[in-house]
């Protein structure tokens, strides 16, 4: 049975017919299909696929990218690598179902795979925790990147999460170092690491494995420091007003790739990834083996102080500094006349008073 969003109520009804046309077995018995018919619905239906999926709004681009029906990391992983050895616990604690991870091969190059898995149904979603990850997850992950390293093998993750787990037996294990620990890991690496966002790319869940040389994004994904709803609570008491605080976070793939918090947009088959699943493989995989090629030219140390200087870059292309690509410093170096702004910005009470008393002795001056 598909399932379809609440904006996709006229490709339902379209495809109802096909399906029924489709059918030699209807109430009157059997009959002719009629080809003809069906040809005539699916352009009306590619059509209307063309025109509603090609003005999304961000909350539609949220829902699409929560879409029950869309391929998550378990497929790419059993479509796109050859050879799969998974590797389970963080050696501290247990196992976390809701990461994936294993080496692989791609292509010519052995890698090693990480996946945030939501499952694919009500029985897979509770064993994987809606792919909502542990500390033991996370540092599962740091202990397999280490050793990823170790090797010299390139990291390639699936990035698909609603965000890390918030409950407390997570917090009391340290939930929020394990994050902050993972992301230390993946910045030190001198191995490339491709993270691709599928689906949900969500707080610190999602940049915990998406602090990567290179960040690929579907083009219905998402990407955010928070959910919409979480967002429309904390700022309009209001958690209905989804639509203004997707329009505010800027999540779209299209936003992030100007900002460029992204690298690169995968093209999705018209009407989302669920629809062309084989379709959307290959252009994953085109991607990936792109990507690899380049990072292949280049040795452990460039690709460490490339990671480097893309993080240290975003944020700043519409600030006061002009020479962001040789900068490596957190610290901005402003030119004379910016100083000089600058303080008197930070000094105008203190001018202020100046002036008055400046003109008030003027004055007494002048009538005395």
């Amino acid at each position: 049975m598909k399932n379809y969003l609440n904006f996709e109520t006229d490709i339902k009804e379209i495809e109802s017919k096909i399906d029924s046309l489709k059918d030699p077995y209807n109430n009157e018995g059997l009959a002719e299909v009629d080809t003809t018919k069906i040809s005539e619905l699916q352009t009306q239906l590619d059509q209307k696929l063309k025109i509603i999926y090609s003005n999304l709004d961000p909350w539609q681009k949220t829902l699409v990218a929560r879409h029950e029906d869309r391929p998550k990391s378990k497929f790419f992983i059993d479509n796109l690598f050859k050879d799969f050895i998974p590797l389970h616990g963080d050696r501290y604690f247990g196992e976390d179902k809701s990461v994936i991870t294993g080496f692989a091969k791609f292509h010519n190059f052995s890698v090693l795979v990480i996946g945030q898995e939501k499952g694919d149904n009500l029985e897979t979603r509770i064993d994987r925790n809606f792919g909502m990850m542990k500390p033991e997850g996370y540092r599962k992950t740091i202990r397999l990147m280490k050793l990823a390293d170790k090797f010299n093998l390139p990291i390639i993750l699936f990035i698909d999460t609603p965000g890390a787990y918030p409950g407390v037996g997570a917090e009391e294990r340290g939930q929020a170092e394990a994050i902050a620990k993972s992301i230390e890991c993946s910045m030190k690496l001198k191995v490339p690491t491709i993270s691709i966002i599928i689906g949900e790319g969500g707080s610190g869940g999602a940049i915990a494995l998406a602090s990567s040389s290179k960040v690929l994004m579907f083009e219905n994904a998402i990407y955010s420091v928070i959910s919409p709803e979480g967002c429309a609570s904390i700022l309009w008491r209001d958690p209905k007003k989804t639509l203004e605080a997707a329009s505010a976070m800027k999540l779209s793939s299209k936003d992030l790739l100007e900002l460029k918090i992204i690298d690169e947009i995968i093209k999705e088959p018209l009407g989302g990834a669920h629809r062309d699943r084989e379709l959307i493989l290959q252009n994953v995989k085109n991607s990936i083996q792109q990507s690899l090629e380049e990072f292949s030219k280049l040795n452990r140390d460039e690709i460490l102080e490339k990671r480097k200087n893309k993080f240290l870059a975003i944020g700043r292309s519409k600030g006061f500094n002009t020479n962001v690509e040789k900068s490596d410093k957190l610290i901005v170096t402003n030119n004379f006349y910016e100083i000089l702004i600058k303080k008197i910005k930070e000094s105008k009470f203190s001018i202020f008073i100046t002036i008055v008393l400046l003109s008030f002795l003027f004055l007494l001056f002048k009538f005395f």
